[in-house]
């Protein structure tokens, strides 16, 4: 953009004579004044003032109504997770499908308890608990060995009482549980171990 020549200031403020001007710097002159009296003739917008008036003097809207305008207007969210965050969200997104937060454990019956079943067999493929609760039946209530260390657990819910039961271990080996408190002699010269079970609610 080329600088206005400071003649033409001049001249306009009536500092120098517009003679005095070359002829091209007089024509820009007279443009100059033309284009101004064009914009001084000009008819004003009818009701402009009045429409920015009214919006000036509007009451400044509450901050309810502002959160509630910022909200019902669409914005643009950018997210940029760093490779450290990606790994931390990883983490927590497994944790969360590992140990869900809803789980509270199994819903009891008004009579009902829970029996927990722990036995200790390194190297055992696979542990069940049979007992007095499920007629003896073998691989119907597996124990679980989730941390491979050896000692496989389980939890059965029972109506309250007293049961007896035995651990069948790689679906052969049948094994008193020798951690139970008591143990009692079945007909086949065994001894099987003793469960009592008591109601949650009461």
């Amino acid at each position: 953009m080329n600088p206005i020549d400071s003649r033409i200031h001049q001249a306009l403020d009536g500092e120098i004579a517009r003679d005095a001007l070359p002829p091209a710097l007089r024509r820009t002159v007279e443009r100059l004044e033309a284009a101004a009296g064009l914009l001084a003739a000009a008819a004003p917008v009818p009701g402009l003032e009045a429409r920015v008036m009214a919006v000036i003097r509007q009451p400044a809207p509450s901050r309810t109504w502002r959160v509630v305008r910022w909200l019902a207007t669409p914005h643009t969210v950018m997210v940029r997770i760093r490779p450290a965050w990606s790994l931390a969200l990883a983490a927590v997104l497994v944790l969360l499908a590992l140990f869900p937060l809803g789980d509270r454990g199994p819903m009891l019956g008004e009579h009902e308890g829970i029996a927990q079943f722990v036995g200790r067999f390194p190297g055992a493929r696979s542990v069940h608990v049979v007992g007095s609760f499920n007629d003896w039946r073998t691989g119907t209530i597996a124990l679980e060995d989730r941390d491979h260390d050896g000692v496989w657990r389980g939890v059965v819910v029972l109506p309250a009482g007293t049961y007896e039961y035995m651990f069948v271990v790689d679906g052969e080996l049948w094994v008193p549980d020798h951690l139970a408190e008591r143990q009692v002699a079945d007909n086949f010269g065994r001894e099987n171990s003793i469960v009592i079970v008591r109601a949650v609610r009461r």
